[in-house]
């Protein structure tokens, strides 16, 4: 298998492969060329579809944003992300249709050792000074919203209509249709009718 492959399967890959270091410079500058446009620059839709060519249509990222790849990374169409949306996506990313993204939410998919033995750098036989690294998928279903500084961990998945309140940090997964907070982020009650607009 190669490193890309061992990163998406989830398994212990090497962050500094080649592939990999060209692929995170590439959605790296292109994070930066989308965040140095003013949102009525027309530039802002191509180099987004470059970034991120899994991507439906009306998909709006006020920015700024960074992605470590962004070709991992699926988003459905009409959603959203406020200020400073921050995707590493070393594992596949998939954000449902009509999902809402508050101010300063992390979506993070990538695992380090727990035991510093294994999490410190090491020099490789060749010289190249690297760690070990693992990732987890992130998905989000359709029509969530996700309030400001949400930080979602890797290997979570949050059901479609669901509402996660600001401020919380996701380790595990949330089912549909509830309102959810906290750190860590739990269930708090479903959202009914009760919750409509009077």
């Amino acid at each position: 298998m190669t490193e890309r492959e061992k990163m998406i399967a989830g398994s212990v890959y090497d962050p500094s492969d080649d592939e990999l270091i060209r692929l995170r410079q590439n959605a790296h500058r292109l994070s930066k060329e989308y965040n140095d446009c003013f949102e009525t620059d027309e530039k802002r839709e191509k180099i987004l579809a470059e970034l991120i060519p899994n991507k439906g249509k009306n998909v709006y990222l006020q920015g700024p944003v960074q992605f470590d790849y962004g070709c991992f990374t699926e988003i459905g169409e009409n959603s959203y992300a406020n200020f400073n949306f921050t995707c590493l996506d070393c594992a596949p990313v998939k954000i449902g249709c009509n999902v809402f993204m508050g101010p300063n939410v992390s979506l993070l998919t990538p695992m380090h050792p727990f035991r510093f033995q294994e999490r410190n750098i090491y020099k490789r036989e060749d010289g190249v000074y690297t760690d070990r690294e693992y990732a987890k998928p992130i998905t989000i279903g359709d029509n969530c919203w996700l309030a400001g500084n949400v930080t979602v961990c890797g290997g979570v998945t949050i059901g479609s209509g669901s509402v996660i309140g600001a401020g919380s940090v996701v380790t595990r997964d949330i089912p549909s249709g509830v309102l959810a907070a906290g750190n860590p982020c739990r269930v708090i009650r479903e959202i009914t009718e009760e919750d409509r607009l009077k």
